[in-house]
């Protein structure tokens, strides 16, 4: 993977073809230090680094992880999930579509992939893989903004579009699960994959098909409060074809720890860049674990609590130790201060052995999250042959699990496993309520910090885990937790007939507080 990730970012941004100009000046215009072709290869690698990594310390940490109540800060200028406060760190997502001056986003990336490999049947699984990607960064990318546009993005280099029009997430998710149906069906075993240059599966066919069913299981099952009939449709359809079940077939980027910040684990390198840099003193951004999430651990007495958290001791002030003993885990309170608190060096933090270690790998779909789609839909009655009580207790294992992964500090035992299931067994016998809030207050602990993104949209369509909202003194939100990404107002200016018929469609607002098609 290094040297891929090297690749890319020496050969990038050579790699746009060059226009050309009149006159006969054709040959004077080619760079003969550059590319003038798209390389697939190169371009489908960086699309799966970017389109998992993008503005993740303003988007997934500071707006998500705060807001979902996993991170707290003291400080008003990070809070945009504690306090409710300064939208302009959920715009940054926005990057994803047209990438910054430093160089393009993912979705232009995984287009020009898409254009390359289109025209020869042999490239089928390519082209294959490569709409898969594209269905699972547009899934992100409509479930926090909402309306955007979708089948015109991209299209500023292939077709000097430069005023998408914004397309209605109901028409998008149609989409995306259209382009999900059809991508299984092309796989073709005897054709070439992109090999080592698919940094998830090195081209394996049959894992490709299983991640591509269990995002189908998630968007279908994204439908259930706005077409109940065809979330089951699609959700029976990706539970038949075959999800991701086993730890063999989840879908996991590893990560290197050396000189290339590309390599490294982008999640610990965010954090470590942000707040827990070093031990015993304050951090930039004031973060801390949240007393929600904290407390939640140690209340059911789950064994991830010492993956995830501790919280440095020292006798002398000058030596720490990273301390994972249960009873000093202390989570801060989310908007409850406004300076530097005096108790905050016994607030908990993330583990320096394992989640912020830049070789940690990253589960971009796990069977954590798939058996607990399964418990669901198992309760709605639309999985035949299994139950959730069987389903359940897969998910938390393989939850427990895949923290192994990260090295001996993230091994929990069977033993654990087994304790933490018989003091928490399944509510088999419970209301529906109590069945799903039990299922999804599992998925907001079993993706912490790998999908912050997923998390906040399961909130958003369940309501679970419950969570009592901040009313902070100035907020923007008047203390509503909330529930979308908000639109870089550079829309209005380059994009304005666009941008205002998709806002006046979606209530009006382009705020914190409005809700995307599906959040009923």
């Amino acid at each position: 993977m290094n040297r891929l990730v090297k690749k890319i970012y020496y050969v990038l941004p050579a790699i746009l073809l060059l226009s050309s100009c009149d006159k006969g000046f054709e040959e004077m215009n080619v760079d003969p230090n550059k590319y003038s072709e798209v390389v697939p290869e190169y371009l489908f690698t960086r699309a799966l680094l970017d389109g998992v990594s993008t503005n993740f310390t303003g988007a997934a940490y500071l707006t998500i992880g705060q807001s979902m109540q996993h991170f707290a800060t003291y400080k008003e200028v990070p809070a945009a999930g504690d306090k409710y406060f300064n939208f302009s760190y959920s715009t940054g997502n926005w990057n994803a579509y047209a990438g910054t001056l430093a160089g393009q986003g993912a979705v232009i990336s995984i287009r020009q992939v898409i254009d390359a490999v289109s025209t020869n049947p042999a490239d089928v699984n390519k082209l294959s893989a490569a709409r898969i990607w594209k269905a699972y960064m547009f899934h992100r990318l409509t479930d926090v903004y909402g309306d955007i546009p979708y089948f015109d993005a991209g299209k500023a280099l292939s077709d000097k579009n430069y005023s998408p029009k914004y397309d209605t997430q109901q028409a998008i998710y149609a989409d995306l699960l259209k382009e999900l149906d059809e991508s299984i069906k092309a796989f073709d075993a005897t054709k070439t994959t992109f090999g080592a240059a698919d940094l998830i599966y090195g081209g394996d066919v049959t894992k490709w098909k299983k991640f591509a069913y269990s995002l189908m299981l998630r968007l279908g099952m994204r439908l259930t409060e706005v077409d109940a009939t065809s979330a089951k449709t699609w959700v029976e359809k990706a539970i038949a074809g075959g999800i991701i079940l086993d730890d063999a077939d989840r879908a996991v980027i590893a990560y290197v720890d050396g000189s290339q910040v590309a390599s490294r684990n982008f999640i610990a390198a965010g954090l470590l860049s942000t707040d827990y840099i070093t031990p015993g003193g304050d951090n930039v951004e004031g973060g801390k674990f949240a007393k929600t999430f904290i407390d939640y651990l140690k209340t059911t007495k789950d064994p991830r609590l010492n993956v995830f958290s501790i919280v440095w001791t020292t006798t002398d002030n000058k030596t720490f130790t990273a301390d994972t003993t249960t009873a000093l885990q202390s989570g801060m309170p989310n908007a409850a201060f406004n300076n530097l608190p005096a108790t905050f060096n016994t607030f908990s933090e993330p583990n320096p052995n394992t989640l912020l270690k830049y070789s940690a790998p990253l589960i971009v779909f796990g069977n954590a999250e798939t058996n607990l789609l399964l418990a669901e839909a198992s309760v709605r009655g639309w999985a035949s042959g299994t139950t959730a009580a069987t389903a359940y207790p897969n998910a938390v294992k393989a939850g427990m699990r895949q923290w192994a992964l990260f090295g001996t500090g993230g091994t929990i035992s069977d033993a654990r496993i087994n304790a933490y299931l018989t003091a928490n067994p399944y509510k088999a016998t419970g209301t529906t309520a109590q069945q799903m809030e039990q299922i999804h207050t599992q998925k907001w602990v079993s993706l912490f910090l790998e999908d912050e993104y997923e998390i906040f949209s399961n909130w958003r369509r369940t309501g679970y885990p419950v969570l009592t909202p901040t009313n902070y003194p100035g907020n923007l939100t008047g203390g509503k937790i909330p529930t979308r990404f908000v639109i870089p107002d550079t829309e209005e200016t380059y994009n304005k007939t666009n941008f205002l018929e998709a806002r006046t469609r979606q209530g009006g607002t382009n705020s914190l507080s409005s809700v995307v098609w599906w959040d009923k």
